[in-house]
């Protein structure tokens, strides 16, 4: 009895290859980019490379977002089958097989299914995983070598997961077959749609929604609130896209219908009138469609303008090759900051490297709050929510003018140069009790003006205090000092000594000078310690992060075009199959076939569009808070971010249109043979 039951599985398999060659397709590929994801993270070789780890957390974070969307991929080509499927169950129900034994066909075919899919798909996962492997190092500069090998654990959990898949996909078609009966199965394909009303709440809803996600874009000015508020956004887009799609689609075509110029033509009659019946499903995959699109042209013009930006993000990183920053409880003295760099210059000679530029300042950063009389230390613990918080900053009037690069007067004893984020025009402020005459106000630094437009204001921002020389550095540090040590669980601010130096040499050169120095100044007298960063090491980081988000945002690009494409081929398929009969009596009462393919190509055309048109519109209104998170991670080129954008656009349109003339073929070939 079972063989039986593997023979009608197998030959409904094949009657409906049409509908099961892309379900079996987009199985066998998804399989493939899950086990390859899932053996490239598991790579023991990762986490013995620079960068490695971070290429493994991403990686990982691709296999849940991949295993997430492959779910909701099998499930939603099955319902297009099972759609598609209901008068044939329907007769086998007619003809005296039970649920039960309908049942036993579906499992068997849903066995088929797995076993071509899981077996397909790990075959070419094993086959081209080392090709795959060597692009991710070729993007992340890795070059440690790659031997071939099949992952046991990346098999199992492989087959587990889309086991659990078909299993899942199985019970969900019994159950829909379990609470039917025979005649709504074969009169499932002929059920027809009311036309739909115009909902005018669903429409104002999709506008508000939109209008409220595209105004947070616009107007978020903070990088770190867009990080916040972009998850918002993407659901209210989602929402949105939703709400318009369903509604506003339908009164788009009402009112071609109401344009009788139009309306009363063979071709735009016959679409026109088609679609506003079927509106409701249509809606919903063209919605899909809209939003799948937005999700590959976002993830990839990302991905490709950092990866492409590196040099640019790391220009904005780092300020020269190697930048030390050496702590101190008190004010070090010339004579210890002399020692220091000579040890430093020693260690660069040592390593047979030159130094091109250098540069040094010393600084003391410290925390308070903004008042109307001046800027007091509170005596309790500091809130960055707080919107009088501000970060201090003193220095001598010869280490500001070196890295700003503006001039200051002359300053006398008391006296100080004050330069803020904010507004601020008094005389003189209130400084730990002690008064402060203002000799001047000062601009702010430019750089830190774009360091503003990037992040933002925390509180009332950066103020700079400017003295004179060092004594009066001094003077202010004791101050400081013994405020904070009146304050409980604080300790007094570190006073900062910065070094930023650019030297010659090869990339390898580069990084073992600056291991040498770190080795050099590793143990630092009186409690002073050293941060060092290397911008050569930070190049590696940079390119291990970037590269593998390139490459995860091409394998997802793929898998959510994949989807797109999918969802645009059932879908003229599924239709195609509804219009037949109607076409097909269209024709019997004079309807020539010309007249038909030109009715096809209207209503095809009419809403097939309207998706990208739509995404287009969502990354319009996304630039300005896409920008601003790539900022925070230090890409600020926007004429490169926004050209890949263009070109992102440009390349799936010319995929969108290939896709639309493929199907747009199909559903003649199924509408027009009559």
């Amino acid at each position: 009895m079972n063989k039986l039951y593997r023979k009608l599985a197998w030959i409904n398999i094949k009657s409906n290859k049409h509908f099961y060659f892309p379900y079996l397709l987009t199985g066998i590929v998804s399989v493939m980019m899950f086990y390859c994801t899932r053996t490239m993270q598991g790579n023991e070789g990762l986490k013995h490379v620079r960068g490695g780890v971070n290429i493994i957390t991403i990686l990982s974070l691709g296999i849940v977002v991949i295993g997430f969307f492959i779910s909701i991929l099998l499930f939603y080509t099955n319902s297009f089958i099972m759609k598609r499927r209901k008068k044939e169950l329907g007769v086998y129900n007619i003809l005296g097989m039970e649920k039960y034994h309908i049942a036993k066909v579906m499992f068997w075919e849903i066995l088929a299914t797995y076993f071509i899919s899981v077996g397909m798909g790990l075959l070419l996962g094993i086959l081209f995983n080392k090709l795959l492997t060597m692009f991710l190092y070729r993007l992340t500069g890795l070059e440690e070598s790659i031997p071939f090998y099949i992952s046991k654990s990346g098999c199992l959990q492989t087959m587990a997961l889309f086991g659990a898949i078909y299993l899942a996909t199985f019970g969900y078609n019994f159950m829909k077959i379990q609470l039917s009966n025979p005649i709504e199965l074969l009169r499932s394909s002929n059920t027809g749609e009311r036309e739909p009303k115009t909902k005018i709440l669903m429409t104002v809803i999709g506008v508000v929604c939109l209008g409220i996600a595209y105004y947070i874009s616009i107007t978020t000015e903070k990088p770190l609130e867009a990080l916040t508020l972009f998850f918002v956004a993407v659901i209210l887009v989602i929402i949105g896209t939703y709400c318009l799609f369903t509604a506003g689609s339908i009164a788009f075509l009402k009112i071609l219908r109401k344009n009788k110029a139009y309306y009363y033509q063979t071709r735009h009659f016959t679409a026109v009138s088609g679609m506003i019946y079927r509106m409701k499903q249509n809606a919903v995959g063209l919605a899909n469609i809209c939003i799948l699109s937005t999700m590959v042209l976002v993830m990839i013009s990302t991905t490709i303008s950092m990866y492409i930006g590196l040099e640019d993000e790391l220009d904005s990183r780092y300020k020269a090759e190697m930048g030390m920053e050496i702590y101190f409880s008190e004010v070090p003295s010339k004579e210890t900051r002399q020692q220091l760099l000579e040890r430093i210059r020693l260690c660069i000679r040592e390593n047979s490297r030159t130094i091109l530029e250098e540069t040094e300042d010393f600084s003391m950063g410290a925390t308070g709050v903004w008042t109307e009389n001046g800027i007091f230390f509170p005596k309790e613990k500091i809130d960055f929510n707080d919107d009088l918080f501000v970060l201090i900053t003193v220095m001598t009037k010869e280490n500001y003018e070196k890295i700003s690069g503006n001039t200051i007067n002359v300053l006398k004893e008391g006296e100080i140069a004050f330069v803020s984020q904010m507004p601020f025009t008094e005389d003189k402020i209130v400084f730990n009790q002690t008064e402060y005459s203002i000799a001047e106000h000062v601009a702010f630094p430019k750089g830190q003006q774009e360091e503003e437009k990037i992040y933002g204001l925390i509180g009332k921002g950066d103020v700079y205090l400017i003295v004179a020389d060092e004594t009066a550095f001094q003077e202010v540090i004791q101050k400081i000092n013994t405020t904070f040590l009146e304050i409980p669980d604080r300790t007094p601010p570190k006073v900062t000594y910065r070094l930023d130096i650019d030297i010659d040499g090869t990339a390898e050169e580069k990084i073992a000078c600056a291991a040498a120095i770190r080795r050099e100044m590793g143990q630092l007298e009186n409690g002073a310690y050293m941060y060092m960063e290397s911008r050569q090491e930070g190049y590696a980081d940079f390119l291990a992060i970037n590269g593998a988000l390139f490459f995860l945002g091409l394998f997802l690009g793929s898998m959510f075009l994949m989807v797109t494409v999918l969802i645009i081929y059932y879908k003229q398929i599924s239709e195609g199959y509804e219009d037949k009969e109607r076409f097909a009596i269209m024709q019997k009462v004079g309807m020539s076939r010309t007249e038909v393919k030109g009715a096809i190509r209207t209503q095809v055309q009419t809403v097939f569009f309207l998706p990208l048109v739509m995404a287009a519109i969502h990354l319009a209104a996304a630039f300005p808070m896409l920008k601003r998170l790539l900022a925070i991670l230090n890409l600020r080129n926007e004429i490169l971010f926004a050209w890949c954008l263009i070109g992102t656009v440009l390349l799936f349109g010319v995929i969108y249109l290939i896709v639309f003339f493929v199907t747009s073929r199909s559903y003649y070939k199924i509408v027009g043979e009559q």
